[in-house]
């Protein structure tokens, strides 16, 4: 049912400073900064040969991402994204074999413009499973 591994979600306390590090550090490929209010974050792609990064900063009041930093002040880790071609195909699956979809169970647009939900962690070995169709 998944397809290829689509992104690791980092959560940073400071999106200029990381992403410098992974700009002028590691010598990665860049994407500008991308306000997403409807998620309530701002992302930065770091591009890779194999998949991405997506750095993740906090916009506006409420933002799930203040959330985490707040438990996690120097970020890290905050979810990872697998790609599949039927998201509603895959979500009922998921759901007949009792994961959680959080929200409504409904996709939502993704940073990518793409249609994503999010799967609970307690259904994942303490991992936020993004999925995105493809």
């Amino acid at each position: 049912m998944i397809g290829r591994l689509n992104h690791v979600a980092i959560a940073v306390p400071d999106l200029e400073a990381a992403t410098a590090q992974y700009r002028d550090t590691l010598g990665a490929i860049v994407n500008p900064p991308q306000d997403e209010p409807d998620h309530g974050v701002t992302v930065v792609f770091i591009e890779l040969p194999n998949t991405k990064i997506e750095l993740l900063h906090p916009l506006g009041e409420g933002s799930p991402i203040a959330g985490f930093l707040e438990k996690n002040p120097s970020g890290g880790i905050h979810h990872i994204c697998y790609e599949v071609e039927d998201i509603l195909s895959a979500r009922d699956r998921l759901q007949s074999s009792g994961a959680r979809v959080l929200g409504t169970g409904e996709p939502r647009i993704g940073a990518h413009g793409k249609p994503v939900l999010f799967l609970h962690p307690k259904d994942f070995t303490g991992t936020l499973v993004e999925l995105e169709q493809v």
